[in-house]
């Protein structure tokens, strides 16, 4: 891999499109910039399907490996947040199916893309805690986490990750109707109350930490470095 990364625009301020052109042309370190971009929305839409939070790593460096082999697939008609977390998004489905961990409810509730990978595969949990966060906030994660999954990645990606009702169909393979009643049943669920006493501690659920950020991109360019060679 190409390892020079270049010129204008500064990376600080450089948008994704930018970037992905740029990696594209062979600085392929400058993918890293993508994933600490993007690895808290991505650790949160797939922990949104995948209850087993020592899962999601491996999830993740799957999603950005695949994310990476497809770059020049990204065509810019979404938002590359948008196509990365639709990847990830796969990714966590197949692999709970593959291990039994979706339940025949669950495989009813997905409809498009996501439906027909769902079918096609049908045969085949405390959150981590911080001793900083308050009791309120690990309340109020077990309680997305105990909600069905078809409204759980509706609810993480709407309120936690506030994409917009556009971006969660796309990612979703929904219809804008369904994600808002979705993510209205989601609410009912919850309860009112205990999103009213939760507040602004909202987002501070599913966090994925620095220490972590830091060993999934190791971890990616690791791997991608054997596919090279």
């Amino acid at each position: 891999m190409a390892n020079s990364p270049s010129r204008t625009p500064p990376i600080e301020i450089a948008s994704d499109q930018e970037i992905v052109a740029r990696v594209l042309q062979g600085d392929s370190l400058l993918f890293e910039v993508l994933m600490r971009r993007h690895n808290q929305r991505i650790y949160r839409a797939i922990r949104s399907i995948i209850r087993d939070d020592s899962e999601c790593e491996e999830v993740m460096q799957e999603s950005y490996v695949r994310a990476f082999e497809h770059l020049a697939q990204f065509e810019g008609r979404a938002l590359f947040s948008t196509w990365l977390t639709r990847i990830a998004v796969n990714e966590a489905i197949k692999r709970s199916i593959a291990r039994g961990k979706l339940d025949p409810m669950d495989l009813e509730d997905f409809d498009g893309e996501n439906g027909a990978m769902l079918a096609r595969y049908a045969n085949t949990p405390t959150p981590e805690s911080n001793a900083a966060r308050s009791e309120l906030t690990s309340l109020l994660e077990e309680s997305i986490l105990a909600l069905p999954v078809a409204y759980r990645s509706v609810l993480v990606l709407r309120d936690l990750e506030e994409m917009s009702t556009a971006e969660t169909a796309q990612v979703l393979t929904l219809t804008d109707a369904n994600v808002k009643v979705r993510l209205h049943r989601a609410h009912e669920m919850l309860r009112s109350e205990l999103m009213e006493r939760a507040g602004a501690s909202s987002a501070g659920a599913l966090l994925f930490h620095a220490t972590r950020c830091d060993r999934v991109v190791h971890a990616v360019f690791e791997r991608l470095q054997h596919m090279a060679e």
